[in-house]
């Protein structure tokens, strides 16, 4: 498998389009980190005021209940990962982010960033949409586990990240789906 690799501007600008000098002020509150797999970046009921954008790799958003994980989301190359309660509001978040392959990240001071949001409209806006995006995927995930059988997401995550399947174990994606991993295998042997 190819190794996908995004830099920090192509990672920024597919969010929003910033000018050269947003980027470098932008730059200049990141560093480059490479973090092992199954390592926890992001921990459930603490403060997580750093933001990671994926340069490489792959990461899973889950919470911990009594006896079980809750898969929420996957994310790749180009994902924003944060602790959307912190970003919000300074408060403990509610997820787990976990890497799931060796990753590069870029990892991000919240309070530094956020000053760049009083200084610089462009990058407020930069703010703003990642705001709005987070926001579409919470309504994207809960209307597909509202409307849809357990195959149709299990067909759409194929259909929107094929490589997918191969990247991750079938326990998270089977929790992913609100499935048991034999109900998964069910459906995996009626789409072959």
């Amino acid at each position: 498998m190819v190794e996908i690799k995004k830099s920090l501007r192509d990672c920024l600008l597919s969010y929003y389009p910033l000018e050269a000098d947003d980027i470098e002020a932008i730059e200049a509150i990141t560093t480059e980190v490479h973090i092992p797999r199954n390592t926890i970046i992001i921990q459930q009921d603490k403060l997580q005021h750093d933001i990671y954008i994926l340069s490489s790799g792959l990461a899973r958003v889950y919470y911990e209940v009594p006896n079980r994980e809750i898969t929420l989301d996957f994310n790749d190359a180009g994902c924003m990962l944060m602790s959307i309660n912190t970003y919000a509001r300074n408060e403990p978040g509610y997820e787990n982010i976990a890497i799931v392959e060796d990753a590069t990240l870029f990892k991000i001071n919240s309070p530094a960033l956020f000053r760049l949001y009083e200084e610089n409209i462009r990058i407020a806006n930069l703010g703003r949409k990642i705001a709005e995006y987070e926001f579409i995927k919470i309504e994207q995930r809960a209307m597909s586990k509202l409307f849809n059988t357990a195959q149709s997401r299990y067909m759409d995550l194929l259909d929107k990240y094929p490589t997918y399947i191969n990247r991750i174990k079938l326990g998270y994606i089977a929790s992913y789906l609100g499935i048991s991993q034999v109900t998964l295998s069910r459906i995996r042997a009626n789409i072959r």
